[in-house]
C-alpha cells in the first residue's frame, strides 16, 4: 500500500471516529506537540453529490456542514483535518494526528490511537451487519408438479 493510500486510510478513520473516543485516546497518548495553526478550525459547508444506482449521472443531493483545520509541527510536518459537523476540537485533533503520522512517532501513535479506533469501527460494523442479517428473509420457489 502506497503512502497516499495509507494517509487516506488514517484521515478517513479520524473523520469517522466518535469525537469523545478520539479525544480520550489522544489524551491517553499524552503528546501535545509544538505546532502552528496554518488554518484554525473553521466551519463551512460542502455540496454532497450522488448518483442513482451508483452509475447514473451525478446530481446535487444537498449541503453538509464540515469543519476543517490545518497545522504545521515544529519539525515542518503539515497535517489536515476534515470532519463532518461543527466540532472544532475534533478537526484540530485530526490535523495534529495527521501531521504526527508523518513523523518518526507514527508507529507509536498508530498503536495508541488509530489501531483501537479501527478495531472499534470494525466491531460496530459487524454488529450492525449481524442485526441486519437477523432480519433477512430468504425467498425461494417451490416447483409445483403442474409444469
Amino acid at each position: 500500500m502506497g503512502e497516499i493510500e495509507k494517509r487516506k486510510g488514517w484521515m478517513g478513520l479520524l473523520a469517522r471516529a466518535p469525537t469523545a473516543r478520539l479525544a480520550a485516546l489522544w489524551q491517553g497518548f499524552g503528546l501535545e506537540p509544538e505546532h502552528t495553526l496554518l488554518r484554525p478550525p473553521e466551519i463551512g459547508a460542502v455540496m454532497v453529490r450522488g448518483r442513482a444506482g451508483a452509475t447514473g449521472a451525478p446530481f446535487n443531493l444537498g449541503e453538509m456542514t464540515v469543519t476543517r483545520c490545518s497545522t504545521r509541527l515544529a519539525c515542518g510536518a503539515v497535517g489536515h483535518g476534515y470532519v463532518q459537523g461543527r466540532d472544532k476540537a475534533h478537526a484540530r485533533t485530526a490535523a495534529l494526528i495527521d501531521a504526527l503520522m508523518q513523523t518518526p512517532c507514527a508507529d507509536a501513535l498508530s498503536a495508541a490511537v488509530l489501531d483501537p479506533l479501527a478495531a472499534e469501527l470494525d466491531l460496530t460494523r459487524s454488529r450492525r451487519a449481524a442485526r441486519a442479517a437477523a432480519t433477512k428473509v430468504d425467498f425461494f420457489t417451490l416447483v409445483r408438479g403442474e409444469d
